[in-house]
C-alpha cells in the first residue's frame, strides 16, 4: 500500500512540473498607417496573458488586423514581448 501511494505522489509531483508552464506575457501591438508616399507606426495596444506561452502568442496573433478609419488604411502587428 505505501509504494502505491508513493508511487501515486511520484507520478503527481513530475505531472505538476511537466505541465505548461503558466506565467505573464506582454502582447504589444502597433498600429501602421499606409499613405501613397509613406507609412507611420504608432503604438496601439498592451494585453497581458497568464498562458503557455503558444497559447499566449495564439491569443496575440488573434488581434492582427487590417481595416481603414479616419486615418487611413492601417494594419494592426502584434507581438508577445
Amino acid at each position: 500500500m505505501k509504494k502505491t501511494i508513493l508511487f501515486g505522489s511520484a507520478l503527481l509531483f513530475a505531472g505538476m512540473f511537466m505541465g505548461s508552464c503558466k506565467k505573464d506575457y506582454t502582447c504589444k501591438c502597433t498600429k501602421t498607417y499606409t499613405h501613397p508616399s509613406s507609412s507611420t507606426t504608432v503604438d496601439y495596444s498592451v494585453y497581458t496573458y497568464k498562458d503557455n506561452r503558444k497559447r499566449a502568442e495564439d491569443r496575440c496573433n488573434e488581434n492582427e488586423s487590417t481595416g481603414s478609419d479616419l486615418g487611413g488604411d492601417f494594419t494592426i502587428n502584434c507581438d508577445i514581448q
